[in-house]
């Protein structure tokens, strides 16, 4: 398999052009990468350039800081699938994590995985930088059972990215069937490699021209 068959090939900037959304696009029907993931905003052009083309339409969901309400969650994230989304990735209340909230972080990822239907993938972003090894295990555990497809490791827009120790953490914790997304500071083919090998399922990176520049091509 390409290596691009797991990298949502990404751009999140806030002052993304229409330009690089557009060029982004191309690039991912060009290499066959799994998916584009931007801001809800672009979904709709994305969508548009990438139908029929086999190459998903990921979008994110109270990005970056998670900071908003289940039902604002749930409303994005229906309006994304709506624009062409098939993928969301939301971003968890890390704050009510970090109290140990878990009933309300539960019912968080909940409402979008019932917002978007059997049929989206729903991508849970932990911000692993910023909780413990308890509370990455615990938010593991409260993916899983709200439902969700994926655990994700980051923004990239916090105090740090994907670290290997993360991933293997949380691929222990939700089993070998179960989606690890890595993301944050993946820009060479060895980082990408050491997350795979650490157990990462999918690879989230803003760097995959460079990736395929460099000649990672094969898993």
């Amino acid at each position: 398999m390409a290596k691009t068959q797991i990298i949502d090939h990404t751009l999140l900037k806030p002052d993304a052009r229409r330009e690089q959304i557009e060029q982004l696009a191309q690039e991912a029907k060009t290499y066959g990468f799994h998916s584009v993931c931007v801001n809800p905003c672009w979904v709709s052009t994305v969508s548009g350039i990438l139908e029929g083309t086999g190459v998903a339409v990921c979008s994110v969901i109270a990005f970056p800081f998670g900071a908003t309400t289940p039902r604002s969650k749930a409303a994005e994230a229906a309006e994304a699938v709506e624009n062409g989304a098939n993928e969301v990735d939301m971003v968890m209340n890390i704050g009510r994590a970090r109290d140990g909230d878990w009933g309300l972080v539960e019912q968080d990822i909940h409402a979008v995985v019932e917002a978007v239907g059997v049929n989206t993938l729903v991508k849970v972003i932990l911000e692993t930088c910023l909780l413990s090894d308890d509370q990455i295990v615990r938010a593991c555990q409260a993916v899983v059972d709200a439902g969700a497809d994926f655990v994700k490791t980051s923004t990239g827009f916090s105090d740090g990215g994907a670290t290997t120790h993360a991933v293997e953490l949380m691929r222990r914790t939700v089993g070998p069937d179960f989606g690890v997304k890595a993301s944050g500071g993946i820009h060479t083919p060895a980082d990408f490699d050491a997350m795979v090998a650490a157990g990462a399922s999918r690879i989230g990176a803003s760097a995959g021209m460079e990736l395929v520049k460099e000649g990672a091509n094969q898993c």
